[in-house]
């Protein structure tokens, strides 16, 4: 449905039509509410990593799987993909669509 931007404005039956700005702001702020997240300090210094830090003491814990049958390694941007995305392959260097795009 189009809309004429330039057509004055119809007042609505549910606002009133002179209705002060400190009304309007007294109406608000007793409709909303405020949430309120109670965080001590020691906490806030503990949830941020800066860039740079010390993480030599902690260890990942993830599964390597070698590469299967139907994957290979584009030689462009060495990532493992799919055999469907293999774009071209040249002396035994296989590379992807994206990076052949």
């Amino acid at each position: 449905m189009a809309t004429d931007y330039d057509a004055p404005r119809v007042a609505q039956e549910d606002q009133p039509v002179n209705e002060s700005l400190e009304a309007i702001k007294a109406k608000h702020s007793a409709n909303s509410q405020t949430a309120v997240i109670d965080v001590e300090e020691s906490d806030l210094a503990d949830g941020f990593e800066l860039p740079g830090a010390d993480l030599s003491h902690e260890e990942l814990q993830i599964q390597v799987v070698p590469q299967q049958q139907d994957e290979f390694t584009c030689m462009n941007c060495f990532l493992v993909r799919h055999r469907s995305q293999l774009a071209r392959e040249h002396n035994g260097a296989m590379y992807c669509s994206e990076c052949e795009s």
